[in-house]
């Protein structure tokens, strides 16, 4: 390994020369939670005592050996992870995996089926997330907040009730607010003749599940669009439009758009969205994944719209305004490294963006200089990012380079393996 100290140094006084203070955006990337969601370790499988596979559209392909078969597997593996992960980490949670000794149906879940979580992030010193599972449930087939059946929707309005009381819950045992996200499959494979009474009944379920625990606490909720599903090729209840209305007409400070990142058409990216949510709300919730030809969930790459993403959250000043989690997961390969490498570039991205002379390319693009403002965009493209990144992961003791691979395939070989 290079002198990580002597690279640091040039690199900051490369930086230093356009004015950026190096220590200044470690600090703030340090600081920017970003949420691991848990669904990567067991394939969104979950721990209800039920049977069946996952429905709503949603597919984890693949069967490496190893996955986590039940809580303690999945905190145990969500631990290594995090250990090769540097900054601020949350865990983000699905309903559907919550304990319990015998069966719990989704509308009767409670904060007690959650209590092994909250011991666990207080110990660990870490804030959890949430989310309502309205999928892979045998009432769910058809649909379910917007369900045409009064007794199904009342079972899924009831299911969101009691997931904002487990969110508060998560707040007072953590100290720490929970942001949960709204996302439901809901959709048709043609084209309906009503369009509009699944989104009136899915607004009306929305506002019944608020209106219900209005006075929870410490809580944030997202609702979240999608484009498509599998089996929902045509009609989506919940779509980009539907959502973004739904929040803005609700205008409270608790609800947010989601905006993820393989929720839209291919030609369509989140980073050109942000300023637009922006303008009218005051935060936004960032599911960050990897689209490939459609909500395919890979794992998130240190690529270009990852990198315009944090970029423009950088550029807007709205970093410490967004709620950042990652939502992927791949059955194809080893589970730890598909978290670390995705939590990983996450991470990067948003230091790159921070490595970046916004104020002076701000006052450039001012005075009109449009010459200078590309050449400043192309130029940092090159800048000695990673001799910062490198010094930074060894700083919070994260393993520099790919230290990190050797340590996760030994922990493959003396725990992955011997799950059968």
């Amino acid at each position: 390994m290079y002198d990580l100290n002597k690279g640091y140094e040039v690199a900051k006084e490369f930086y230093a020369q356009y004015g950026i203070d190096v220590d200044k955006a470690i600090e703030i990337c340090d600081a920017t939670p970003i949420s691991l969601h848990c669904w990567q370790g067991d394939d969104v499988a979950g721990f209800e005592k039920k049977e069946g596979g996952l429905t709503g559209g949603i597919q984890a392909t693949g069967n490496y050996p190893g996955k986590a078969r039940n809580p303690q597997e999945l905190r145990a593996d969500i631990e290594k992870a995090m250990q090769y992960i540097p900054g601020v980490k949350k865990v983000n949670v699905h309903a559907n995996y919550m304990e319990a000794d015998t069966f719990v149906d989704r509308n009767e879940i409670t904060p007690e089926n959650f209590s092994n979580w909250a011991d666990w992030a207080v110990e660990k010193g870490i804030g959890l997330d949430f989310n309502p599972t309205y999928f892979s449930h045998p009432k769910s087939e058809v649909a379910t907040l917007s369900s045409a059946d009064e007794d199904i929707r009342k079972f899924w309005i009831e299911h969101g009730i009691r997931c904002r009381q487990i969110g508060e819950y998560f707040y007072k045992r953590t100290g720490k607010p929970c942001v949960i996200n709204h996302w439901t499959p809901d959709g048709d494979k043609e084209v309906p003749v009503d369009t509009i009474g699944p989104r009136l009944r899915l607004k009306d379920s929305y506002d019944q599940i608020f209106e219900a625990t209005k006075d929870v606490q410490g809580v944030v909720d997202g609702i979240e669009s999608k484009v498509f599903g599998i089996g929902a090729e045509s009609f989506t209840a919940g779509s980009h439009e539907f959502c973004m209305g739904y929040v803005m007409k609700a205008n409270k400070d608790h609800i947010i758009m989601t905006l993820d990142t393989g929720h839209y058409h291919p030609t369509e990216v989140v980073s050109a969205k942000l300023a637009s949510v922006y303008t009218f709300s005051d935060s936004v919730l960032l599911h960050v994944s990897r689209p490939i030809r459609w909500d395919s969930d890979h794992v998130v790459s240190f690529d270009d719209e990852t990198r315009a993403i944090m970029e423009e959250l950088v550029r807007l000043d709205k970093l410490q305004d967004t709620y950042i989690a990652t939502d992927f997961f791949d059955a194809s390969i080893n589970r730890i490294v598909a978290w670390v490498t995705g939590l990983r570039n996450t991470r990067k991205a948003m230091l790159a963006a921070l490595l970046q002379p916004v104020a002076q390319m701000k006052e450039i693009e001012a005075k009109g200089d449009l010459s200078a403002r590309l050449a400043y965009k192309e130029e940092f493209k090159a800048a000695p990012f990673a001799l910062v990144w490198d010094y930074y992961c060894a700083k919070e003791n994260a393993g520099t380079g790919l230290e990190w691979l050797k340590e996760v395939q030994e922990y493959e070989k003396e725990v992955l393996q011997n799950r059968k």
